[in-house]
């Protein structure tokens, strides 16, 4: 199964990228995900299921603890092209 997740974190700052906008963007760039798409106000990312569910967790927990006061998060499924019973 392959999800996408869109993320942001607040507060936000429009002069600079606070700690936690950093952090978050560190995690996603660095979980091997696929599709990466880093911006100032949302963030998207995509991959296997494990590693998007891995990086959601870190990037909910290190972003926290780096300032974030909220995060909204979706995820969704993404139709990767299988159907169901071809493998």
């Amino acid at each position: 199964m392959r999800l996408r997740v869109e993320f942001t974190t607040e507060p936000f700052d429009l002069d600079e990228a606070p700690a936690h906008a950093l952090v978050a963007r560190e995690v996603v760039e660095g979980a091997g995900l696929d599709a990466v798409d880093v911006g100032p106000f949302g963030n998207t990312a995509e991959g296997g299921a494990d590693r998007v569910l891995t990086a959601v967790d870190a990037l909910l927990r290190q972003s926290l603890q780096a300032g974030a006061t909220r995060i909204s998060l979706q995820v969704n499924v993404i139709d990767d092209g299988v159907a169901e019973g071809d493998g």
